[in-house]
């Protein structure tokens, strides 16, 4: 019988967002599980507890410069981190350390073999770099993921997937040497909007040039173009044969986002959940993180985490 469900729960993740009227607010943590309890999952869930990483962990992604920056602007509250898309509002380090280390001791359920499945909705914070912030995000979870997994447990061919309307600049470049990090991202095309990284001819560099997949989707593209699409996705970690599998499944993609131009449903999350949940069963003993991402419009986003929870439940 298959375990329970992970998911992450906790004031400790719900406030990292910057407030009205930016973006990224504290409310989105609130719209997701309202519409998690409405979906009834039962015992087939476990609610988990965040916990908050250490500066050691963050060191696995980030400079130590820029760590240390970021402390110090949390604790003035003022300014940017970034040129103006990301403040350095109060607290900030601490709640993006929480992130961090919910995505860390999610790493460690799986590994201790607690759970197979995991999500964290307030995660994928994917445009951090190594040595800076970017587009909402401070610490980049995802990149401190990967690099905990090799560190702590030997693994080596780690997937990350991302269906964020955003490309996931900061994994991307943070591995775009490293071939042994294996990277899929359907985005919207970069020449649209944010960051405009992410084409096709982005197949890494160096060693790594020929492993990384983007598929970048003309402006506009609903389910259609994702399922045609999403089969490259599958085709390449099948062939990749990961060992553990992060999914960065942003809300932004739906339709009716208010600052980005896809137009998925909930079943585009929903089939790459479930799809993602059969490669991991076939190649990562059932390892996958979920991590919820961008997403703007709260309804949507609790629309397809929601349906992400459910496919990690009843595939497999």
């Amino acid at each position: 019988m298959r375990k329970p469900v992970h998911v992450y729960r906790g004031d400790e993740i719900a406030r990292y967002g910057f407030g009205d009227p930016h973006p990224f607010g504290t409310d989105r943590h609130a719209a997701f599980f309202a519409e998690l309890d409405r979906a009834d999952l039962g015992e087939q869930i476990h609610f988990a507890h965040p916990r908050r990483a250490s500066v050691d962990d963050l060191l696995l992604f980030h400079t130590p410069e820029y760590i240390d920056k970021v402390s110090r602007m949390s604790e003035l509250g003022e300014g940017f981190l970034d040129d103006g898309d990301t403040p350095a509002v109060k607290g900030i380090f601490e709640a993006a350390s929480d992130v961090v280390g919910s995505v860390l001791a999610a790493a460690d359920s799986i590994m201790h073999d607690e759970t197979h499945r995991v999500f964290i909705p307030i995660a994928g914070l994917h445009h951090a770099a190594r040595d800076g912030a970017a587009g909402f995000c401070v610490f980049n979870d995802c990149g401190v993921a990967a690099e905990y997994l090799r560190h702590h447990y030997g693994l080596h061919r780690i997937a990350y997937v991302d269906i964020d309307a955003h490309h996931g600049d900061g994994v991307y470049f943070g591995f775009e040497e490293d071939p042994d990090l294996l990277f899929a991202d359907m985005h919207e095309d970069g020449r649209f909007l944010y960051p405009g990284t992410g084409a096709a001819s982005d197949t890494g560099k160096g060693r790594a040039t020929g492993t990384k997949l983007n598929i970048p989707l003309a402006s506009g593209a609903g389910d259609a173009e994702f399922m045609a699409a999403w089969s490259q996705v599958e085709a390449y970690l099948e062939d990749a044969r990961p060992e553990f599998i992060l999914f960065q499944c942003g809300a932004d993609s739906l339709a009716g986002d208010p600052i980005t131009h896809l137009r998925f449903s909930e079943e585009a999350h929903a089939t790459a959940a479930a799809a993602l949940c059969r490669i991991a069963d076939r190649h990562c003993a059932g390892r996958i993180i979920g991590m919820g991402g961008g997403g703007y419009n709260r309804q949507n986003l609790a629309r397809a985490w929601t349906r992400v929870v459910e496919s990690f439940v009843h595939t497999g």
